[in-house]
């Protein structure tokens, strides 16, 4: 696991500057403590900081081919590389090196662009070839691995982390109306955009390629999709095999390792079922970790330690305290951008707690979306099989939608109301915080600067009309969570929290052949009669304690709306309610207090919503200087 940084002029009379380089992956040295490395050809430098994985002696990067016509800066690791390797080795290819690494040189050798079909897991490179004249940059399929760049009309700037690309010279640093809306709706940023309205994602499962071929063209392109294509022809004991045969083969590849190695440990199906496979595929104890709280009812130690029991574990645990909320500055410098899940700071710390005894974990992030796990499946079904047809404009808009504005803010089913207005198709969209009409009230410049268009509605609409299918729901809802909440939200604060501690963490249940597995299990075996994660759950049911299956799903999250009600009331209004808060120029500070005001004299929780609104404040107390 590393950090990659690069920048390309469009003018080879441009140099760069050795200085800027380094300092791009200065900044991102808790990335990869280990080791650093340049290569600069007139306009074109690439940097890279290693934490080292695999071939600790030979892996240092960038890399090169054998004629080093061919260079490479990559990030992440590929568990198949031993059989590509072999594969090459009979195509002639030599290799100086045991990387993982350097096969992805021979292999973009051998096909091109298509070798990225060949790989399997977490990735993100960058490729420069001086014989093709071009820089070709590559994600994994799910956006494990991050990826930004910054283009206009002079370069083309890359890195692991937005912070590496504000370190070079004339970058454009204006914030996005549309990313702002985007955080206020869900609590993170989505699609491909950023806070800055110049620097993008690149989205998973892409690779930009920026050719000096003629004239300078820089284009994107998709080499993968997530496709639901259901076999109904199977019985269930069939696919409980497939389920056990496949997570068997994809946990030993991600055991591949040079350093100690471990894994997070919750009260949870997933990553219970990772720990399980690690242990049955081990000779040594599994180093497992968790994080819990002091109010039993949102901590999970309890069943982690059954099962770290069960399979002789050598079992790290630690309570998370309220006074937790001192590490925020930190992590809004290590996140780069606002991001309100409050999940970032029992992440942080159960990274911090395996850093002190392994350099890898593995998670069982991933299978949620797999497996139809999140109560939202089980509420959107529910409201799918409502008996009025909300379906029609008149029922989703006129009627409940005015139902929805009428009921208090404290009242029962007033959720429920607010997704029968949006309609079936668009009714399992999530919202972390901040409704439609909350952010119009909200957000000073929202209507002006996006023309009256709803951004982050507009992108789940987007994503529906092109979903791989129309007639199962259930699918529908895994393939909007793959696309936007996985990658932008898990993926983004695993990668953030797991690195600022250097820790790489794999997620097994990621591997692209068990998801395309999943894609063709039946969407009423994941979802059965509201029974979530139905053919996971059977599938695992040996490997697991019994008190596994019952347990009712709980997100991984710090208690906020506890911490805010009690200790933490005064920090709230003491930053929010400042003369000189920094969020007065985008967001509307009456409504803000009238928030608060409801907050206190409510029993709704209003957490995500405040937290959403410290977090904006603290990340503009830091970037806008």
């Amino acid at each position: 696991m590393c950090g990659i940084a690069g920048l390309t002029f469009f003018k080879r009379d441009m140099k760069i500057d050795p200085g800027i380089l380094k300092n791009m992956t200065d900044v991102m040295e808790h990335r990869g403590p280990d080791d650093e490395g340049f290569y600069i050809n007139q306009n074109v430098g690439l940097g890279f900081r290693r934490l080292s994985i695999i071939d600790l002696a030979t892996g240092h990067q960038p890399l090169a081919n054998e004629d080093e016509t061919i260079w490479i800066i990559f990030n992440g690791e590929i568990y198949n590389f031993r059989e590509l390797q072999d594969n090459l080795l009979k195509q002639g290819h030599v290799f100086r090196t045991k990387s993982d690494t350097e096969t992805i040189v021979h292999l973009y050798e051998q096909y091109g662009t298509g070798c990225l079909q060949y790989l399997r897991g977490m990735f993100a490179f960058a490729i420069w070839d001086s014989k093709k004249n071009q820089l070709f940059c590559a994600r994994d399929r799910f956006g494990i691995k991050p990826f930004y760049y910054y283009l206009d009309h002079e370069k083309l700037v890359f890195g692991s982390e937005i912070k590496a690309i504000l370190k070079c010279d004339g970058i454009d640093k204006a914030l996005s109306p549309e990313a702002i809306d985007s955080y206020f709706a869900f609590g993170y940023i989505t699609s491909d955009l950023s806070i800055y309205k110049k620097i993008k994602k690149l989205q998973p499962a892409h690779y930009l390629l920026l050719s000096f071929k003629g004239k300078v063209s820089v284009g994107i392109n998709n080499y993968w999709k997530i496709h639901f294509n259901p076999d109904f022809s199977k019985s269930e004991i069939q696919w409980e095999e497939e389920i056990q045969n496949c997570l068997t083969e994809t946990v030993k590849m991600h055991m591949i390792s040079d350093v100690p190695l471990g894994a997070f440990l919750s009260g949870g199906i997933d990553s219970g079922s990772v720990v399980s496979m690690m242990a049955n595929n081990s000779s040594r104890s599994i180093k497992t970790f968790t994080i819990g709280f002091k109010d039993e009812k949102d901590s999970e130690l309890k069943y982690a330690r059954e099962l770290a029991t069960k399979y002789g574990c050598e079992h790290h645990e630690q309570i998370v305290e309220p006074d937790s909320i001192d590490l925020l500055p930190k992590l809004i410098y290590g996140y780069d951008e606002p991001f309100a899940d409050p999940s970032i700071i029992p992440t942080y710390y159960v990274s911090k707690l395996a850093r002190q005894f392994v350099t890898v974990a593995l998670s069982g992030d991933g299978g949620d979306e797999l497996f139809a796990g999140y109560n939202s499946y089980r509420r959107h079904m529910k409201i799918y099989k409502f008996p009025f047809n909300f379906n029609s404009p008149f029922y989703s808009k006129i009627i409940w939608g005015n139902i929805y504005k009428m009921m208090p803010y404290n009242m029962k089913g007033k959720s429920f109301a607010y997704y029968l207005s949006k309609g079936k198709k668009q009714s399992f969209a999530f919202l972390n915080a901040w409704s439609e009409n909350e952010r119009n009230k909200l957000l000073i410049q929202k209507r002006n600067t996006l023309n009256g268009a709803q951004a982050s509605e507009h992108f789940k609409a987007t994503i529906l009309q092109n979903g791989s299918s129309k007639s199962d729901q259930i699918s529908n809802m895994q393939y909007l969570d793959l696309s936007t909440y996985m990658v932008d939200d898990i993926l983004t604060k695993v990668d953030r929290a797991s690195m600022m501690n250097s820790l790489e963490v794999r997620v097994p249940l990621l591997d692209h052949k068990f998801a395309e597995l999943s894609f063709r299990i039946p969407g009423n075996l994941k979802l059965n009669n509201l029974d979530q994660k139905y053919i996971f759950k059977k599938a695992m049911r040996s490997n697991l304690p019994q008190s596994f299956m019952k347990l009712p799903k709980k997100g991984f999250s710090a208690p906020i709306s506890q911490w805010f009600k009690g200790g933490l009331q005064e920090y709230v209004g003491d930053t929010l309610l400042s003369d000189t808060a920094a969020y007065s120029e985008y967001l509307n500070k009456k409504y803000v207090r009238k928030v608060l005001q409801r907050s206190e004299n409510s029993n709704t929780s209003f957490s995500n919503r405040i937290w959403s609104l410290l977090i904006f404040e603290e990340w503009l107390k830091q970037n806008k200087k």
